[in-house]
């Protein structure tokens, strides 16, 4: 996406102040869902500002590290809620945050599922095959164990895949299911 070459506004002390406040919450947030601080105070600032910053501009606002600031912007790249842009006459790469906060939440479930969900059901999946070989010689009693353990296996793994399949179908790139979803819930009291 080409923006516009002029320089961004600068914001005045209220918003600035409000803006620093905001990235610092997000940030303070970030360790309860598994991210680095500064990978969520990245995208807070893009997301708050509504604006496309260069690396050197995000560096200054947070005062990180180029190095800091470029790992952080590449993960919010690969997780596809941040993308790049370009200014005209101005050869820096430049990143804006989505803005549309349903689409970026999709994003970020999507993004969970995939690096949290599906490698869990992958190894329940796994452990479960453990149990089904070498069943010759058991007790009737060693097979009522087996039987127990694996059903609580079996019902670990329906609800995992179940939890798996709703995220997919509620967080699609494309979709409102997430938003159609929560008002929806909201509504059942």
């Amino acid at each position: 996406m080409d923006l516009p070459a002029n320089p961004s506004p600068t914001p005045d002390k209220a918003i600035r102040e409000a803006q620093d406040a905001f990235v610092a919450a997000w940030g303070q947030m970030a360790g309860a869902w598994g991210i680095s601080r500064t990978m969520a105070e990245v995208h807070a600032l893009l997301f708050v500002t509504g604006q496309a910053l260069n690396t050197d501009e995000v560096m200054e606002r947070l005062q990180i590290s180029r190095g800091n600031a470029s790992m952080s912007l590449r993960a919010l790249l690969e997780w596809g809620i941040v993308s790049k842009a370009h200014k005209r006459g101005d050869r820096k790469e430049y990143f804006q945050a989505e803005q549309d906060v349903w689409a970026m939440f999709r994003a970020i479930v999507r993004e969970r599922l995939k690096r949290e969900v599906e490698p869990l059901i992958a190894q329940l999946h796994e452990i479960r095959d453990l149990t089904g070989v070498k069943q010759k010689g058991k007790t009737a009693g060693d097979l009522a164990h087996l039987a127990e353990h694996n059903d609580r296996l079996d019902e670990l793994v329906d609800f995992f895949v179940t939890v798996d399949q709703l995220g997919q179908r509620f967080a699609s790139p494309q979709g409102r299911g997430l938003r159609v979803a929560a008002k929806m819930l909201a509504k059942i009291s």
